[in-house]
């Protein structure tokens, strides 16, 4: 007799409880990160179109560092270079952990957000390279409008008071993992400067030295935090954006527990610096990016020049098209069925809210067009960008507020008070 076919685990269906125990403390922190960041950009935009914008320039512009060292940077670069070092070495634990114990550890519930992930970049590229060549203007921002902005969508969320179920959120959250390894490679790439192999070489031998503290289980900050701060200046020194020197270290601490330990270096380093982060690095980030000249004639060159408006559209239309069409399809061509709770319609309105891509949109701007003129420019397309995907996606979410309030509701009532939702127990009832 013929075995029956395995029935398809369901897309977007509950999370296992460890797992989503990580999500929504990884987003709790993200969320008011989140806040801060759009606090912060509000006060640049704010400040940058007030008679005192020449104090927010001489503040952006004003140098200090240690030139001998190469190292005498203005206050925005050391923004972008120093703290978002932080934010990526954060993400780089964030992907570890996903590639060890989160949603991409198998090919099998890899596949799915992965092929959304990579739809969700390539086809906003396509988008501007179309409408950049359309208008007889420059490719080189084709990278701009292919990262999310994790933070910026969850303080939408948070705005908004929605309800969005641990499924829909930690399934945002790994497109945007995802994102943030492409984004960095896209950097490392794509963006370096004249090479000097021997800064190059030695941080590479700092990123060896890491790896076999870590192999050999050495403890004590004091060895960790000066090759780190040592690893930032040879990455930057040797001509590759020093945000790559924080992925990587991200990518090799280690993320699984020892017997006895409560918790690994990994999870030990996200508890200490993703409030920071989220809550300072990122935030002062946007502080001295996002202060652009609003003005009639400049927002009307966002949708007139062919730069800024093939950002403005890839962030909006690209990423939608993008994610909700990959997520389709290998959905279509995979063993997975949409959890029957939700609607295709919950995965396009997520897909909008993932056209916002603030943070690392802005940095490869301002890697991508080094004229200032042309920067404030694509800077203004990823704010409109960014903003328009954030109302669309507002819309969208709020029309399905009940269903996700009800979803909500049902995964984390705990009628008996022991800390565990009653819908696992429940779970674990029927499958004996």
């Amino acid at each position: 007799m013929a075995a029956a076919p395995r029935e398809r685990s369901p897309f977007l269906g509950l999370l296992p409880l460890p797992e989503r125990n990580a999500v929504v403390q990884a987003l709790r922190t993200e969320t008011v990160g989140g806040l801060v960041l759009l606090s912060a950009a509000v006060v640049a935009l704010v400040w940058a179109n007030t008679p005192w914008s020449g104090v927010y320039e001489q503040i952006r512009d004003f140098h200090f560092g240690i030139p001998a060292l190469g190292l005498d940077l203005s206050v925005e670069h050391w923004t972008a270079d120093g703290l978002l070092a932080v934010f990526f070495l954060v993400a780089g634990i964030e992907l570890k952990r996903e590639l060890v114990v989160g949603e991409l550890r198998t090919p099998a519930t890899a596949a799915l957000p992965v092929v959304a992930a990579l739809c969700g970049m390539i086809v906003p590229a396509a988008v501007y390279a179309a409408t950049a060549t359309a208008g007889g203007g420059s490719l080189e921002g084709w990278a701009v409008p292919m990262a999310t902005d994790i933070a910026f969508a969850l303080a939408v969320l948070a705005v908004l008071s929605t309800h969005l179920p641990a499924a829909l959120r930690a399934f945002l959250l790994t497109l945007a993992v995802v994102d943030d390894l492409g984004a960095i490679l896209i950097i490392a790439v794509f963006f370096t400067s004249d090479l000097n192999f021997a800064a190059l070489g030695g941080a590479l031998a700092c990123l060896v030295a890491f790896h076999l503290l870590q192999r050999f289980r050495v403890r004590g900050w004091w060895w960790y935090v000066p090759l780190g701060v040592v690893t930032w200046a040879l990455m930057y020194n040797g001509g590759v954006h020093a945000t790559v020197a924080g992925v990587a270290i991200g990518l090799i601490l280690r993320t699984t527990r020892d017997k006895g330990e409560t918790a690994s270096p990994a999870e030990r380093t996200s508890h200490l610096l993703h409030p920071f982060s989220a809550g300072v690095a990122v935030p002062l980030f946007a502080l001295f990016a996002a202060g652009v000249g609003v003005s009639g004639t400049a927002l009307g060159e966002v949708f007139t020049r062919p730069e800024p408006l093939g950002v403005v559209l890839g962030l909006v239309v690209g990423k939608t098209l993008g994610i909700f069409a990959g997520t389709y399809l290998a959905a279509r061509f995979t063993r997975a069925r949409l959890n029957p709770d939700l609607a295709w319609a919950d995965v396009f309105a997520l897909a909008v809210l993932a056209g916002i891509g603030f943070t690392v949109a802005l940095l490869i701007g301002e890697l991508a067009f080094p004229d200032p003129a042309t920067t404030e420019h694509v800077k203004a397309a990823v704010l409109a960008g960014s903003l328009l995907a954030a109302f669309l996606a507002a819309l969208l979410i709020r029309r399905r507020n009940g269903v996700y309030r009800r979803l909500y509701e049902e995964e984390t009532r705990d009628d008996d008070h022991d800390g565990i939702p009653d819908v696992y127990q429940r779970a674990d009832a029927a499958e004996r």
